[in-house]
């Protein structure tokens, strides 16, 4: 029997007998390694452990330590999941499976809904299927012979149609479940050794509200029960900072039944919030050389055939209003605003660059189905900005851009981001607009700009918008979950349709470079991002409350007049909480609410001047002179503090 030379990451070569797999390098190489095996990658190409080798190949064995298998571990659980499914609930029909960031999901169609007691029952028999130490068994079958054995699936007889050539690849797990599927998967059930179920969704097959609706259960999965602990730690301190339940509790904004789905109503203590956050960005567009600019709310239609929007995004945007003059539609977007502003005069070189910015609110028709408090709406309010320049003033346009993202980041406390650089494919698909000297131009622009402020990027190759290379910051919040925000975006095709224009130094019109820049992303989903990740508890600069005065007895009342109006004199967002309770419910209440400063005023405190100050999480700080209260407190907000230090004591 001839033997296969397999080539290992470090150049050493094994020979192997014809039918070995992966499995039996790792065992070959140590018993360590072969246990700790998940998956190997075959000349590029992942591949189940046990998979023969069909040919001299370039072996990598990955384990844990790669991303890769994390991603067909749960796959693999997301298989044990249908399969106990289907056990218990055998007139349940299969949908897909696949891997998410979070863990992984399995979609069935089933007459009766799943309950909680259900996915006990399940998770119960996963493990029961787990024991059995079944192996992930890769079969080869003919697409005419498929079709029959999945007779009583049609959802798998759908996808076996559309994707399955003469033969195909499924996967068994014992005698009595096979799954159409790619794989790979991990070589038994014993490998899987952390998982649990976390809920039950709707979901529509694949993803079309016009198909059946299906039961979606989530579920997640890790190497290790010290992960998976973790990690569900991590999920109940989540659901304490859903910003929807943290909303309702804080009387920030509310989602109206009556006003429709993904439309938000921000309440006085939120709309202070957002006061907040919209002046200290508008005041930021000024300082930073920005033009502010509003444009309306609706457009003629024809401003959206213009821009494309009619032909590529009409889904997304609301039906049309047939006036009197013309069809019009609300904006799902404010660059064709800001162009058209561009364009009302010719600009000379010596004008550039123009940046219009503006906190501009627009409408998007959002499924009912996807809606997420404030986080996926159906208005909202974009910093968006726009900036019109030459070729050669585009690299320090772009290094402003990502300087100005950076310091949204730091000034609302958010000091750990990552950076991603979307790329085109080299022209080879087709799908991008623009000429490959501007490709070249904007992305080298982006690099080198990245560079400069010496910012690690990661490349995306062939993840590009159609109409330019892009920048997206990602930041990492109290939890360390992911949110992407700052958005800097090449466009090489709205300039060409709206025909823009400038005046160059030779006295000929030339087309601008135009650049979309949002930091915020959305204040709404900015607002939420925030809420999550300081729970509710705003540093004091954003708090909407950030100090409570309380009398303890009427004897102080006018006393603490006086020291409620000296706050709002100095500037402080200050509540009097004169109610005839006791202190200590007061207290209790502001802590529920997050007030960042409780002021307690007694005899000795309306005698000598003072206030005694109460943090939020600090407890007691002792008695303070007015002054010097509101001197410290007006320090915090005027550097932006976000640190829980507070006060000197």
């Amino acid at each position: 029997m001839s033997n296969i030379q397999v080539t290992l990451p470090d150049g050493s070569v094994r020979s192997v007998p014809m039918g070995a797999h992966a499995l039996d390098v790792a065992r070959s190489i140590s018993p360590r390694l072969a246990d700790d095996a998940i998956v190997a990658r075959v000349n590029g190409d992942l591949w189940d452990l046990n998979r023969p080798f069909e040919a001299d190949a370039k072996l990598q064995i990955l384990t844990p330590k790669n991303p890769e298998s994390l991603e067909v571990y749960r796959h693999s659980t997301a298989h044990l999941l249908a399969a106990a499914v289907l056990e218990l609930f055998p007139e349940t029909k299969l949908g897909i499976g696949p891997p998410i960031d979070s863990g992984f999901y399995y979609d069935f169609q089933r007459d009766t809904p799943f309950t909680p007691e259900d996915l006990e029952k399940i998770e119960k028999r996963m493990w029961e299927i787990q024991a059995r130490d079944l192996p992930y068994e890769r079969k080869y079958t003919a697409k005419e012979e498929g079709l029959k054995l999945y007779a009583d699936q049609p959802m798998k007889i759908e996808l076996i149609k559309e994707r399955a050539g003469d033969v195909f690849s499924e996967y068994a797990l014992g005698p009595n479940f096979i799954d159409f599927c790619r794989g790979p998967h991990v070589p038994s059930t014993k490998k899987i050794k952390a998982f649990k179920l976390l809920s039950i969704a709707g979901a529509y097959w694949k993803g079309d509200e016009h198909n059946q609706k299906l039961q979606r259960i989530y579920g997640t999965a890790f190497f290790t029960q010290k992960e998976l602990d973790d990690y569900l730690r991590k999920l109940d301190e989540a659901k304490k900072r859903d910003h929807r339940k943290l909303g309702q509790e804080l009387d920030l904004f509310s989602i109206q039944e009556l006003a429709g789905p993904g439309l938000i109503f921000f309440h006085p203590k939120g709309g202070l919030v957002r006061k907040v956050i919209e002046d200290w960005m508008r005041d930021q567009y000024l300082s930073r050389g920005y033009a502010l600019v509003y444009t309306p709310h609706v457009m003629c239609a024809d401003s959206w055939r213009s821009s494309g929007h009619l032909s590529y995004y009409a889904d997304n945007m609301f039906a049309g209003m047939e006036l009197d003059d013309a069809e019009y539609r609300l904006k799902p977007m404010n660059c064709p605003g800001h162009i058209l502003i561009y364009r009302d005069k010719l600009r000379s070189y010596r004008e550039l660059p123009v940046r219009l910015g503006e906190l501009g609110t627009v409408y998007r028709y959002e499924r009912s189905g996807v809606m997420h408090g404030l986080l996926r709406v159906r208005g909202f309010t974009q910093d968006d900005a726009h900036i019109f320049c030459t070729p050669d003033q585009i690299e320090d346009e772009i290094v402003s851009c990502l300087e100005f993202a950076i310091d949204v980041l730091k000034t609302f406390g958010f000091d750990e981001y990552e950076a991603e650089l979307s790329t085109w494919d080299g022209g080879k698909s087709g799908k991008y607009d623009g000429a490959p000297e501007l490709w070249q131009l904007g992305e080298n622009a982006l690099k080198r700009a990245a560079e400069r402020l010496k910012l690690k990027v990661t490349l995306m190759p062939d993840e590009a918008a159609f109409y330019g290379p892009k920048i997206d910051m990602k930041l990492l919040d109290a939890l360390g979950r992911k949110w992407q925000l700052s958005t800097i975006q090449f466009d090489f095709n709205l300039p060409a349709k709206f025909g823009l224009e400038y005046v160059a130094e030779d006295g000929r019109k030339h087309q601008p470079l135009m650049v979309h820049r949002a930091l915020y992303g959305s204040v709404e989903r900015f607002f939420g991002i925030l809420l999550e990740h300081y729970a509710g508890a705003f540093p004091v600069w954003l708090a909407p409350v950030q100090a409570v005065v309380m009398p303890i007895t009427d004897r102080q009342l006018d006393y603490a007049r006086g020291v409620h109006a000296r706050l709002e004199q100095a500037g402080l967002r200050s509540h009097l909480d004169d109610r005839k309770e006791k202190v200590n419910l007061k207290i209790r209440e502001a802590q529920i609410q997050k007030v960042p400063y409780m002021l307690v005023i007694g005899d000795r405190e309306a005698q000598s001047g003072s206030v005694s100050v109460r943090h939020r999480k600090h407890g007691d700080l002792g008695a303070k002179p007015v002054d010097e209260f509101v001197k410290e407190v007006c320090k915090l907000v005027e550097s932006k503090a976000v640190s829980e230090n507070g006060l000197t004591t």
